[in-house]
């Protein structure tokens, strides 16, 4: 049988899915983010942290697993959000048909 800790998790962990509409939110866990922005993952696996699929992660937030590797979290929540929302790539100047 699988177990969401979401639908498992402490009071304070249900209460923070319900009221976590940002990315930034400093309560939210590394559980609930992962889950609810899925393209954040890559930015943990990029820098080596051992957060995804860590069994601590429902319990920590963005701070803590930023001071347990020494990172700064502004740059950190920074490259999250470019995760979350990328830039659109820009446009490619319209080719010329040439007619024959």
């Amino acid at each position: 049988m699988f177990l969401n800790f979401a639908m498992v998790g402490c009071g304070a962990e249900r209460e923070a899915v319900m009221h976590a509409k940002r990315l930034d939110d400093p309560d939210l866990s590394l559980n609930m983010l992962m889950s609810n922005w899925p393209e954040t993952v890559a930015v943990f696996i990029r820098h080596r942290m051992l957060c995804v699929g860590c069994m601590v992660n429902p319990f920590h937030t963005v701070m803590d697993a930023c001071a347990e590797y020494g990172l700064d979290i502004d740059e950190f929540y920074l490259e999250l959000h470019q995760a979350v929302n990328p830039l659109p790539l820009p446009a490619r100047p319209a080719r010329e048909v040439h007619k024959r």
